[in-house]
């Protein structure tokens, strides 16, 4: 039986029709809101970049830290299993850094390795009796290999997390698995709430531990990108998506660990191959790549594509030996490990280099008479009454950061130049030049030894070669050493206290300016870090350099 509806149920049924449409209408316009806010949001993102560290010591500073760990150092040689005295070690260093206070992100390989190990014994398994005692040890393994990529990572991946777990729990630190694919970096929802959910980690002191889901990822495929944002790199492997996550996530630090010391100028053990400490992406051409690892996907020309790629959104980048003992807590105390990446536009020289040319330069100063010699020092002392102005302005910069700092005030006076120190060190610099022109310095004969008629044994003085003078935050300090040297006929390396950078910048410069006078600038130089201290003093003790005479 049918019931027909008055007019006033008519009109109340049409409202709520119209109610829900107009709902659906304004739900649309939200959605359609909301993604036009996160694809707002994501492009502020991938252009509002601060500026990464130009030195390593700046590394002391980073809070947040990616490190991404390549498979050459999670597995082991037959790529069957994980290395885990290695994984132990990685595992100790990160756990020391989350408990000091770091934010730390892992971007780990190793579940396809898992994976293997798993899949070998099912192989075994399936073999015959007669398969199995004839079988040498590299069979399994063999045919392992042949087993899907994906099969092996979906094998290996709650084996992987299993062990992370309880290597991290020794430590007190919990953990999170996040699985991320290619495609969730070019969806903005998708990528938006990938970084919310590891914001939220952060924020709950929980490491997350993060890897592709190769399950269902393919190992070669390269997903279309060109579409859907001009920020996004290509992800071919772990290194890039390390990069992409380390500047999604706002790192101030992406640590990427692998089976060489760092970059090189050709591939590690060809001859000419040297380490580069620090790296410019604009020095990209001078670089020749090698083969990739057997058991990775990517190689050094993946990483430092992806390093560029993250130093460009302003994450400090060192690419190290991952097999190196502690390299993840020295990289982050900024100590001279692996090679640092860096946008800084000051010429960076080799240190090498640095005491192969002080060594050119002493010869350069010996080949001078006692006059020329001279002549260059007074220059040094007319520029320091010049310059004084110039000077002032340096020193008024470190004072201003010491006092900021808290420095002592003992050390606080010594930092300080004023126009009467300056003046008396101008005096005391001429002093040094008068005794270079009277030939009371160097080609001086202390003692004459008749030893037969007509042989005569005489002590001069001569330059000693190359010498390497570390001194406080004193930064009057730095001409008086330099003049001397020059006076002798030496080359020199200074290093001054980090204090006075700013006054010793600046007085190095007047050094600088007038010893070109002789063609002879290389005779004295300016070491920045302590690491280039022990750098040159390991440099003498190898003797392996041919630029350093004994």
């Amino acid at each position: 039986m049918f019931r027909y509806a008055n007019q006033a149920q008519i009109r109340v049924h049409s409202s709520i029709v119209i109610q829900v449409a107009m709902r659906s209408i304004q739900s649309g316009k939200g959605l359609a809101g909301k993604r036009e806010k996160l694809n707002r949001e994501l492009q502020l993102l991938d252009t509002g970049f601060k500026q990464p560290y130009s030195y390593r010591s700046d590394l002391l500073n980073s809070k947040r830290v990616v490190v991404k760990l390549g498979s050459a150092v999670l597995t082991r040689e037959d790529g069957c299993g994980l290395a885990l005295g290695r994984v132990a070690s990685i595992v100790e260093q990160i756990s020391q850094l989350h408990n000091n206070g770091k934010e730390l992100l892992v971007v780990t390989s190793g579940a396809v390795a898992f994976g293997m190990l798993k899949l070998s014994k099912e192989v075994r398994l399936s073999m015959s009796m007669r398969e199995t005692l004839c079988a040498k040890d590299s069979v399994v393994p063999t045919e392992v290999k042949k087993s899907s990529f994906g099969t092996s990572a979906a094998v290996g991946q709650s084996g992987l997390m299993a062990l992370y777990d309880a290597m991290f729990s020794q430590y007190g630190v919990n953990i999170a698995q996040v699985l991320v694919t290619k495609p969730d970096f070019y969806n903005p929802e998708s990528r938006h709430w990938l970084r919310q959910t590891l914001l939220e980690l952060l924020s709950l002191n929980i490491l997350p531990i993060i890897n592709t889901n190769d399950a269902v990822s393919s190992p070669t495929s390269l997903y279309d990108c060109k579409q859907s944002s001009p920020h996004i790199q290509p992800i071919t492997d772990n290194d890039s998506l390390a990069a992409h996550l380390a500047a999604d996530a706002g790192a101030d630090l992406m640590i990427m660990m692998s089976n060489v010391d760092g970059v090189y100028t050709l591939p590690p053990g060809r001859d000419g191959s040297k380490l580069l400490h620090t790296y410019s992406p604009i020095h990209r051409g001078n670089i020749v790549f090698g083969e990739k690892s057997k058991v990775g996907m990517g190689g050094m020309e993946s990483k430092i594509s992806a390093a560029a790629w993250a130093l460009e959104r302003g994450v400090s980048v060192v690419i190290c030996n991952g097999f190196q003992e502690g390299a993840i807590s020295r990289i982050v105390n900024g100590k001279k490990v692996g090679t640092f990446f860096t946008t800084h536009q000051t010429k960076l020289i080799p240190l090498e280099s640095l005491a192969a040319r002080a060594k050119n330069g002493s010869r350069m100063l010996e080949s001078l008479s006692g006059q020329q010699r001279g002549a260059v020092i007074r220059r040094v002392a007319d520029l320091l009454i010049e310059r004084i102005d110039d000077l002032m302005c340096a020193n008024s910069k470190d004072i201003r950061e010491a006092e900021l700092s808290g420095l002592e005030k003992s050390l606080l006076n010594r930092l300080v130049l004023s126009p009467l120190k300056l003046q008396n060190l101008s005096d005391g610099l001429r002093s040094i030049a008068t005794q270079s022109e009277e030939g009371k310095i160097l080609g001086k004969t202390i003692r004459r030894t008749l030893l037969a008629d007509g042989l005569e044994l005489q002590q001069i003085t001569v330059p000693i070669g190359v010498l390497l003078v570390i001194f406080e935050s004193r930064p009057d300090c730095l001409p008086q050493v330099a003049s001397l040297a020059i006076a002798t006929g030496n080359g020199l390396l200074l290093k001054g206290g980090k204090e006075a950078i700013h006054s010793n910048r600046a007085l190095y410069s007047l050094v600088q300016e007038a010893l070109t006078s002789v063609s002879a600038q290389g005779a004295v130089a300016l070491v920045s870090t302590r690491e280039d201290v022990d750098e040159l003093l390991n440099v003498s003790t190898r003797r392996q350099s041919s630029c350093i005479h004994y």
